[in-house]
């Protein structure tokens, strides 16, 4: 299949360099406390399923990462080694759900400086509508994971809309999950994706969530 999105659905307003915008820590969170604790808990469902299933503890990396990442508390128990990668090192010295971080800017260089093969799980949280290199970006994913791995981008409703791409914000929240699912597929590297609703008191207009605590997963497992 042939992507269907073109270079122009991948611009953003603001296309300065992600750096400067980045420059500046935020401590904070980006999305609801209730989104948060679903995301959380989320986590704490499906890591230790990995876990069981590999029998083993999954190696977890966590792209576009800050001062948090939003694992259980009890995460050691179920995971081995952790890895934040992001833009800012004083958010990222800050994040002690880890063990390590990378600082890097995947939209000026998508490659994971990391070999084949190295991690489980990948989780990224409400930022894959911010990457311009999408496609790039997911086969990067599929390269790091080892076989049966799987990636978990957490999606939103909230956003800076002038770092995302041009295609976010022409579409709705539903046409957000299809879209992360289609650069699964377009990659050439994972199963069929699926996606799960998990914020609290779903409401729905059409395609556009209500809910202040909107969060869905999409998620699928590297083809290996």
């Amino acid at each position: 299949d042939d992507f269907p999105f073109s270079a122009a659905d991948l611009r953003r307003q603001d296309e300065m360099d992600d750096s400067m915008f980045y420059s500046v820590p935020r401590f904070c969170y980006h999305i609801d406390e209730r989104a948060v604790a679903a995301l959380t808990s989320y986590y704490a469902r499906e890591f230790p399923k990995m876990a069981e299933a590999m029998e083993g503890k999954p190696r977890v990396l966590d792209i576009c990462a800050s001062h948090v990442s939003h694992y259980p508390k009890d995460v050691d128990e179920y995971t081995g080694k952790r890895v934040a990668l992001g833009m800012n090192e004083e958010e990222l010295k800050e994040n002690e759900q880890v063990d390590e971080y990378v600082v890097k800017d995947l939209n000026a260089d998508p490659t994971l400086p990391f070999e084949d093969n190295s991690f489980d799980i990948v989780t990224n949280v409400v930022s894959i509508d911010y990457l311009t290199k999408p496609i790039e970006i997911c086969k990067e994913v599929a390269r790091v994971l080892r076989p049966g791995g799987t990636a978990m981008f957490a999606l939103s409703n909230r956003c800076f809309p002038s770092k995302a791409i041009s295609l976010w914000l022409l579409t709705n929240d539903l046409e957000h999950v299809f879209i992360v699912g289609s650069f699964f597929h377009y990659s050439g590297g994972f199963q069929k994706a699926s996606a799960e609703e998990i914020g609290p008191n779903p409401k729905w207009v059409g395609g556009q969530s209500m809910n202040e605590a909107y969060l869905s997963v999409v998620r699928a497992t590297v083809d290996k």
